[in-house]
């Protein structure tokens, strides 16, 4: 039987400081949440949804962390959301039914989450039998 070829996936070092530092913006606007530092927290929305969009734009044709970097993306608006829902109080303010102000953050969770099962359920399936009629 063949031995499977691993692919290796190398970013240059200028895209792996953005990545880097997009963590640290990412831990800002988390601690501002925790800390109730309002100004602050909704100010460092800005550069941590600026750079997830930058990197999944970066990715566009690399189909698997696009999905990811997409997610990360979606997931940092809903959290966004989430937390400006806290700091203004419309957290726990009935929307319709049993929902609150908070749970429409869902909306760009789910979002990602779709995303990624697309990928894995479409998109990483088809990558899958292209390697194994590579490999034959």
């Amino acid at each position: 039987m063949a031995e499977k070829k691993e692919h290796l996936y190398s970013i240059p070092d200028r895209y792996r400081r953005l990545e880097n530092l997009h963590i640290v913006f990412w831990l800002f606007k988390d601690i501002s949440w925790c800390m109730i530092w309002r100004e602050l927290g909704i100010f460092m929305i800005v550069p941590t949804l600026s750079v997830a969009i930058y990197i999944a734009y970066r990715t566009k044709n690399i189909k698997s962390e696009l999905a990811h970097n997409l997610a990360v993306a979606f997931w940092i608006s809903a959290n966004s959301y989430w937390m400006i829902s806290e700091f203004y109080g419309f957290d726990n303010v009935s929307v319709f039914g049993g929902y609150v102000g908070k749970h429409l953050a869902m909306i760009p969770f789910l979002i990602g989450l779709l995303i990624l099962a697309r990928y894995y359920l479409i998109q990483r399936t088809k990558e899958l039998k292209n390697e194994e009629v590579v490999t034959m």
